[in-house]
């Protein structure tokens, strides 16, 4: 049991015994670096329910725990902060407690109810680009941490195969193809797919600037271009199951799902099931024409389907056209109905999209919620900020993206220079090399990412982040490394590793500071699942590494003369490796035994 599990049920306990009041919860924070203590009770919150002097209320509540709980040796109180300082005892029996467990800080599944979360979801118009790395990245990392906590997870994917967006880049290569194919081009399939979609983007805006010189509007002029219009077409023609544009939709996409495959394996995301917008949004037009008969949705004159939300401070939404055609939000409200229908078990999902949709799942969690689904109270938009990069936004019509796939070379490619730069390889083969350049490269590109908060902004600098030093992925998987040394250099001692520790050993403050940031991982990840936040994970571990670096660098390890001590830092170093390789996990990133 954690300490703070210990001091809560204990705190409100004293509260009850001096006060007679209940005191329903307990807020905690670590001590200031400038007060002595190790976790400190903050008080203000308590006015809520007791009357009194805050610096009163702390001492009395202080000497209550020192007289009652072992584990309290002294405390201080500053303000409305109550600094309680713990025995070093606690600390080393629960290390002895977790050292050997394997999965510590995992908790088994205990929920009935299962979570699906969802993520990249591309069109099948273009390649995979750095927005959609950020978004798998933080799909997969929540999923895992949601696992971690106790959560059963289904990990799934929508793909946006349909549409108009799609009849773009169709209508192109028929137009301007010549026939190329993935085979004949050494194209990856995304990639020659993509390549229409901007050819399509060039032709119509030379359609457009042909129309404006000849004296037509330019909003008209976007809306009556000839290569639209056909594109439109193309749609309803798919739509009606035109077998000539059947056939074609389907030979494109398969190119692109190739292409999306590798993009995935070279990622290290996968998926539990995928689904397809051609398949869903036609139970989505079911649902709205039962929606229509129970008042839930209206009819306008020109014969398109909406819902009024005003009552709920939104506007009127559209989800079916005056054509019949459907919209992005027919196709949510049929794709989140039919996974219910496939995995019964679900009681909630997450939507890891961008936040320039913040508005639209805003309006389909009301919808599901207004066509009775009882399970539309636990969904949740896992909203997050663009990904930019030092020349400006991206812009996939235009072609002016940073590709997935080039991105992770580049990573490699720079991973190597500085690994070079260094030196310390000199012993591994070319593969070898090239294993760890990748190790290295895709943990800095991941790291970087997902140390923010999902919510903020990135600026995205590729040769910042495969820094050796300072708060990186590489600076971290350097420490895992450096452990590792130290682990194969005791297993070559006469160290008795499994010899049995005396509980009464007295802790040095840096490894007590090491045990006290072990403890918190299983805090941190239920804490990371709860905020659906992966920065919380990695900026735990660095936290531990740098802890561990300090403990290194001012403690002897390997040369202390004591046995006892000798095992209990090898053993703690161990701990901390673990640790980090637990927490990395979650984060889809992989730590190397040398580098």
């Amino acid at each position: 049991m954690s300490i703070q599990a210990v001091l809560e049920s204990k705190v409100k306990e004293a509260v009850f015994s001096i006060f007679n009041t209940e005191l329903p919860s307990v807020e905690f924070q670590p001590t200031r670096k400038d007060f002595e203590g190790d976790i400190t009770v903050v008080v203000f919150p308590m006015l809520r329910v007791l009357k009194g002097n805050p610096v009163q209320i702390g001492n009395q509540i202080g000497e209550y725990l020192v007289n009652e709980l072992a584990e309290v040796t002294s405390f201080n109180v500053i303000k409305g902060f109550l600094n309680l300082v713990i025995s070093e005892s606690f600390y080393l029996n629960f290390f002895h407690t977790i050292k050997d467990q394997t999965d510590f800080g995992f908790v088994a599944d205990s929920d009935p109810g299962a979570v699906m979360v969802e993520y990249s979801s591309p069109n099948t118009n273009k390649p995979l680009h750095l927005g959609h790395i950020r978004n798998n990245l933080l799909g997969y990392s929540v999923s895992e941490i949601l696992k971690a906590a106790g959560k059963k997870v289904y990990k799934t994917q929508i793909i946006n195969d349909r549409g108009i967006h799609i009849c773009k880049s169709m209508l192109a290569w028929q137009k301007f193809g010549k026939g190329e194919t993935p085979e004949n081009t050494g194209l990856k399939g995304d990639k020659l797919v993509g390549n229409y979609y901007v050819a399509f983007d060039k032709a119509y805006k030379a359609e457009i600037a042909k129309l404006v010189e000849s004296g037509v509007d330019k909003e008209v002029a976007e809306k009556e271009a000839p290569l639209l219009l056909e594109a439109q077409q193309m749609l309803l023609k798919w739509e009606a199951g035109d077998e000539e544009i059947v056939t074609l939709w389907k030979t494109m996409n398969s190119w692109v799902y190739d292409g999306f495959e590798q993009t995935y394996k070279d990622l290290g995301v996968d998926f539990d099931n995928l689904y397809y917008e051609s398949n869903t949004y036609l139970l989505g037009k079911d649902f709205v024409a039962e929606g229509l008969k129970n008042e839930v949705f209206f009819k306008k004159d020109d014969g398109s389907v909406w819902i009024d939300l005003t009552d709920e401070g939104l506007d009127e939404k559209i989800v079916l056209r005056s054509d019949g055609t459907a919209v992005y939000m027919t196709q949510d409200i049929g794709t989140a109905i039919q996974r219910v229908k496939d995995y019964p078990d679900v009681k909630g999902m997450v939507y890891t999209v961008g936040n320039e949709q913040d508005y639209h799942f805003k309006v389909l969690f009301l919808i599901l919620k207004k066509l009775g689904f009882s399970w539309s109270k636990n969904l949740h938009h896992l909203s997050y900020g663009m990904v930019d990069l030092p020349s400006g936004k991206m812009k996939s019509r235009e072609g002016t993206v940073v590709d997935a796939d080039d991105l992770m070379e580049e990573m490699t490619a720079t991973a190597a220079k500085i690994s070079e730069e260094l030196g310390k390889l000199e012993d591994y083969s070319d593969s070898e090399k090239h294993g760890l350049y990748k190790m290295i490269g895709l943990g800095a590109l991941k790291y970087y990412i997902l140390k923010v908060d999902p919510k903020k902004r990135i600026l995205f600098n590729p040769e910042e982040s495969v820094d050796f030093q300072g708060n990186t992925g590489p600076f971290i998987q350097y420490t895992y490394a450096r452990i590792q040394s130290i682990l194969r250099k005791a297993s070559t001692t006469n160290v008795n590793l499994s010899m049995a520790l005396d509980h009464a050993l007295e802790l040095h403050p840096k490894e007590k500071e090491l045990i006290k940031q072990i403890q918190i991982f299983p805090d941190t990840i239920q804490l990371a699942a709860e905020n659906f936040s992966p920065a919380l994970i990695a900026n735990y571990t660095y936290d531990l590494v740098k802890e561990f670096n300090s403990f290194y660098q001012q403690v002897s390890i390997l040369g202390e003369t004591d046995e006892q001590k000798k095992v209990l830092r090898i053993q703690l170093s161990k701990k901390v490796s673990e640790v980090i390789e637990s927490a990395f996990k979650l984060l889809g990133i992989e730590v190397p035994e040398r580098m």
